[in-house]
């Protein structure tokens, strides 16, 4: 291999070097997509790490399904939510009516585009306003390096690093 490779041009010899579970092409190339659900306060309850090339309102479901907001005293950790503020990522119908139908109520405004707004009640749409702590939240995974730019091929690995950030995120809120 090693004489064979000062002949061929490297893509050739290692085609597929760049990759791994979880990456998805992009418009910018390739990349991991980050689902993160914040509470009030930004502190992450719930995250799932998927494919760029998905789009948000399908992995809504399955990562409120990660979420775990504890209760203050004794008691279950609660799971489901009464309200889900995100961006026009997630303007779907059919996961309005389906998370109303499990009792969590989808603030989302809908895109440009769309005519027909049926589920668009302006003085819901002004919880929209605190979507900035969400954005906040995204901002601070930002600042650690390994979650900026994925470096591990191993899923597992960066999932370990992406809840590892999440934990020191937590732990300044606590701290505070």
């Amino acid at each position: 291999l090693a004489g064979l490779g000062r002949s061929l041009p490297r893509r050739h010899v290692y085609h597929r070097e760049k990759g791994g579970s979880a990456v998805g092409k992009t418009r910018r190339g390739k990349g991991t997509k980050c689902m993160v659900v914040v509470d009030g306060r930004g502190v992450p309850v719930g995250v799932q790490l998927a494919s760029a090339q998905i789009a948000e309102c399908r992995l809504a479901e399955s990562t409120l399904q990660q979420v775990s907001v504890p209760r203050p005293g004794r008691g279950r950790p609660r799971s489901r939510l009464r309200r889900l503020i995100a961006d026009r990522g997630y303007d779907s119908d059919p996961l309005r009516m389906r998370l109303k139908q499990q009792g969590t109520e989808l603030i989302v405004p809908y895109r440009k585009n769309v005519r027909n707004r049926r589920f668009q009640d302006k003085r819901k749409l002004r919880r929209y306003r605190k979507r900035w702590k969400i954005e906040r939240t995204n901002a601070w995974l930002q600042n650690f390096r390994r979650i900026q730019v994925r470096y591990d091929r191993i899923l597992t690995v960066f999932q370990g690093f992406f809840h590892y950030a999440c934990l020191l995120i937590t732990l300044r809120h606590l701290c505070n």
